[in-house]
């Protein structure tokens, strides 16, 4: 379901938003797989956001029901390799952001690796882990603990983290599952206690021995091929998969927000559900 504020009257325009997002999320630092920032122009004038995971045509449509000028995603349009023709569903997409002229910004790694409001940051908020560390290409992934027990959250200066952690990988699997509300693939790994977290939303699986390397005693990210269940048993550092679009639905409602109160904007997240 759609999750809205008050409507807003304040307005801004399409290049300041642009230069607020764009200062915000430093796509400039990233070599990326697509263009991050704005893939589509529309209206000049913008007064309503609508945030999502993907740019796909349920979002679109959504939104356009909503009657924003600006969508703001994870996942944009445009990816390398594509040939460049408009066609299929490429053309129903885009058609349709033509024909209601409205405004489509997409970032994709600046969006995983933004501290605080990004898709790693949320999601182990929402966990309630704490970042002690980055790893991986780009520095993307986080690694770090659970917190103890009535500690204060990552943003309200001194923390603790439990010492204890959880008592396996699937307490953690559990923990994440009652969270998510979906089922985790858990390759266990070894048995004792999990203390030492590293997570990367999405699809992250090539991160995962860089996760080992980092001295993980757990990795959580997003989905698992072939040669991930073979790592896990062999190194004895449990993997969870907890689902691409489930792990990623946190980032870009953050950002959009907090763009929206920056210039008094009305923004509106809509998640579409996607079992991937």
């Amino acid at each position: 379901m759609p999750r809205r504020r008050a409507p807003i009257t304040t307005m801004t325009n399409r290049q300041e938003l642009q230069t607020a997002l764009d200062a915000l999320l430093q796509p400039e630092r990233f070599k990326d797989y697509c263009p991050n920032g704005l893939q589509v122009e529309g209206h000049s004038e913008v007064r309503k956001i609508v945030s999502g995971v993907t740019a796909s045509l349920a979002l679109i449509e959504a939104a356009i029901a909503q009657g924003a000028d600006t969508i703001f995603v994870h996942h944009g349009l445009f990816w390398r390799g594509h040939d460049g023709r408009v066609t299929g569903w490429l053309r129903q997409r885009l058609g349709r952001l033509l024909q209601h002229n409205i405004n489509l910004f997409a970032y994709h790694l600046p969006l995983d690796a933004l501290p605080e409001l990004g898709n790693n940051a949320q999601l182990g908020v929402r966990l309630g882990f704490q970042v002690t560390g980055r790893f991986g290409e780009q520095q993307l992934g986080c690694i770090g603990g659970a917190l103890a027990a009535g500690a204060a959250g990552p943003s309200a200066g001194s923390v603790s983290l439990c010492e204890e952690g959880f008592a396996g990988a699937q307490a953690l699997a559990d923990h994440v599952e009652s969270f998510l509300g979906r089922t985790v693939v858990l390759v266990p790994g070894r048995s004792g206690p999990v203390r030492r977290i590293a997570w990367c939303t999405g699809g992250a699986q090539g991160y995962f021995e860089d996760a080992i390397a980092a001295g993980a005693d757990a990795f959580i990210t997003g989905e698992i091929s072939e040669p991930q269940a073979h790592l896990a048993r062999e190194t004895g550092v449990a993997y969870l998969a907890c689902g691409h679009h489930a792990t990623e639905r946190y980032g870009a409602p953050a950002v959009a927000e907090h763009i929206a109160a920056q210039f008094g904007l009305e923004h509106v997240f809509i998640d579409i559900d996607n079992p991937a």
